[in-house]
């Protein structure tokens, strides 16, 4: 599988990292506006630069584009891809919002091809272990789930930065951005969000959108949700996640399940120390890209066998569904539904 990458940033640097680790996959072409950065990119690939996104589709040989390029253009870079036939994974969110997350959804069904999401996190170890015990009901009736997403950015992340905290480009702050990840676990694993109600604010940083944001989820099946999100907290500590049914409670920290209290007979209580905070929490900088080239394995394995990725493009809206649902909450200070 010969796989280009659209963009040459931090988050491409991983998509490239990620996809040289991986047998039978080769980076072709990479893509960038400007060109030197596309080169610098290329070189450690051995791949092609391109500075002009056509001649860039046009590449041959070419199966699967991976978008890593700012929140706002993914739709619109992805659909470019769609209509040339290739395969797409789109690093999250899908875009910034369902309208055009729906518009991709239409082109991949009209042409045909996969779309897949970089929600690398479903297939970190311990969180898959964690679906696991949710699907095979040894949590129970499901009551309470909470994520807690408490990072810190410092101000040049964003104001070295042309679209991170633009709604334009960005779509939001640390919600959409850093939060999302976390929106996506609490949805997949306690099930369809129903409504929301929330609050956002910019604390800290100079940005448009917000820096610190809290929502209520209620989902369908009567548990309640919450979900903290946060780019202003010093100096930074490891996600929570905190999942709790009838017969007992899971807590994953950062990536580490470092809690299982089960009421079951012949389960035991495990006990792990907790990181004491993980990279994310303080940096954007990506050090394991072994949690994409996940992603990258599934999708190809998804595209030879025919069968729906780990996370395709329709998984992949729930997100932004919720996420905008909380945005619309912020703004009219009511409970809304998701998709309202």
């Amino acid at each position: 599988m010969h796989i280009g990458i659209v963009g040459a940033g931090n988050i491409s640097d991983t998509h490239v990292r990620a996809a040289r680790s991986l047998p039978g996959v080769e980076v072709s072409a990479v893509y960038s506006p400007t060109l030197a950065n596309a080169q610098h990119l290329a070189g450690a690939a051995g791949a092609t630069a391109y500075d002009d996104l056509s001649r860039f589709f046009a590449h041959t040989p070419l199966d699967i584009v991976a978008i890593g390029s700012p929140s706002g253009l993914h739709a619109e870079q992805a659909i470019a891809a769609i209509e040339c036939g290739l395969h797409v994974l789109v690093e999250k969110p899908l875009d910034i919002s369902t309208a055009r997350a729906d518009a991709v959804i239409v082109a991949a069904e009209r042409r045909n091809v996969q779309v897949g999401v970089f929600f690398q996190d479903r297939l970190k170890p311990d969180i898959a272990r964690v679906k696991r015990l949710i699907d095979d009901q040894r949590l129970g009736k499901p009551v309470m789930a909470s994520g807690r997403v408490k990072w810190h950015r410092p101000p040049e992340y964003y104001g070295d930065s042309r679209w991170r905290g633009t709604l334009a480009l960005d779509g939001g702050g640390a919600l959409m951005n850093q939060g999302i990840h976390t929106v996506d676990l609490l949805q997949w694993m306690f099930g369809p969000v129903a409504s929301v109600a929330a609050t956002i604010a910019t604390r800290v940083h100079l940005i448009e959108s917000e820096d610190t944001a809290a929502a209520v989820l209620t989902f369908r099946n009567g548990a309640i949700g919450v979900i903290e999100a946060t780019t202003s907290v010093y100096p930074g500590y490891a996600r929570r996640l905190e999942l709790t049914g009838s017969e007992g409670t899971l807590i994953i920290e950062q990536d580490t399940l470092v809690a299982v209290d089960l009421r079951s007979e012949g389960s035991e209580t495990v006990r792990v120390a907790p990181p004491s905070s993980g990279a994310s929490a303080v940096t954007a900088t990506v050090a394991d890209a072994a949690p994409h080239a996940r992603v990258i394995a599934d999708f190809v394995d998804a595209i030879r066998s025919g069968r729906t990725p780990m996370c395709d493009a329709r998984e992949g809206r729930k997100s932004v569904a919720i996420v905008e649902a909380i945005y619309h909450s912020a703004r009219t200070g009511r409970t809304v539904a998701v998709g309202e």
